[in-house]
């Protein structure tokens, strides 16, 4: 599969950590504003996906770019 394909079916790098409230939070660095959370990890991966899917759909709607997961992770 493509990288292409890849980030057109939804899967993308997150970054995932706790809230002040207790749920987990859920960032896609590549989609700008895409954020998510859940009670638990499980809940938090499956609401961002849905977010991920619904982002990337408005954006093939509007006839907009999709941005590339180009995202490095690295320890400083």
């Amino acid at each position: 599969m493509t990288a292409t394909k890849l980030q057109a079916n939804g899967k993308r790098k997150v970054l995932m950590y706790p809230g002040e409230d207790g749920y987990f939070v859920v960032e896609v660095p590549s989609l700008p504003g895409c954020i998510s959370q859940g009670k638990t990890r499980e809940e938090a991966l499956t609401n961002i996906e849905e977010a991920i899917a619904l982002y990337i759909e408005v954006l093939r709607d509007s006839n907009e770019h999709i941005p590339e997961d180009n995202v490095e992770v690295v320890l400083v």
